[in-house]
Formats: C-alpha cells, structure tokens, sequence
C-alpha cells in the first residue's frame, strides 16, 4: 500500500476526527441515540481503517493479540463489576440507585458505566474479529482473480 499516497494521507486525516465522534456517541447516548455499541464500533473503525490501509501487520504491533483479548475482558470486568457493585450496596444486579447520593445521579452514572463496559468490549470484539478475517491466507492469488 505504499504506492496509495492520497489514501494514507486521508486515513492519517480522518483518524482523530472518527476517534472524537466515536467518544461523543459514547457519552451522549444517555441523551439520546447511540451509546456503548455504537461508539465500539465507531471506535474500532478507525483502527480497521488503519489496518486497511497501513497493513495488518502494523495494526497488530499496535494492538497486539493479548491486548485485544485484555481489552475485551475490561468491558466485560466493567459491566459486570457494576452490577456486583450494586449488589454489594444492598441493591439489585444492575440496580444503579445506590452508585449515587440520590436514585437519579445513581441511575445516571450506572448508565454511563455500562455503556463504557459495552463500548470497551464491542470495541475490542469487532478488532478481533477483523484480526480473524483479515489473517486468513488467501485462497487465490491476486492474479488470479
């Protein structure tokens, strides 16, 4: 890919601004559309891109294998950890009125620590998933096709 100057320009261009929108849904989504899914997945398309254009192999020493896998147990970690959070406060799993002084500020910072979790663990799936696909031998050659 070294020979497609203008695509590597505007992936260097448009790296920031996608991880910027990607953390805008992420903490808008208790306002209104958008939350932890989505911005995951905005998230992990700025380093897809990457990957497109810059190689797999320079994606990888970026995000390495153990480092996907570690990201993806955090969200986990911070989803249900939440919930054992709330059930150690004398509430139930996933009941956020004791995260805070009154049951609306709890409710507000459970959503938004759930949605972290979500985005955190949709994030590290979707680039594991593109490790998969993307690290499979081709089964023709380019010339071929």
């Amino acid at each position: 890919m070294d020979h497609h100057l203008i695509l590597r320009v505007v992936t260097r261009i448009l790296f920031a601004p996608i991880l910027l929108f990607a953390l805008y849904v992420q903490f808008h989504g208790d306002y209104g559309p958008g939350g932890g899914f989505q911005a995951g997945v905005l998230f992990a398309v700025a380093f897809i891109l990457y990957g497109l254009v810059f190689s797999l192999s320079r994606l990888r020493q970026l995000f390495p294998d153990w480092l996907v896998h570690r990201i993806i147990a955090a969200g986990v970690l911070i989803y249900a950890g939440t919930g054992i959070a709330s059930l150690l406060m004398g509430a139930n799993f996933l009941d956020y009125n004791p995260l805070g002084h009154d049951p609306v500020s709890g409710q507000h910072h459970g959503i938004l620590i759930i949605e972290l979790g979500v985005g955190i663990t949709v994030f590290g799936v979707m680039v594991a998933i593109y490790y998969g696909f993307a690290g499979r031998p081709p089964r023709i050659d380019d010339k071929d096709w």
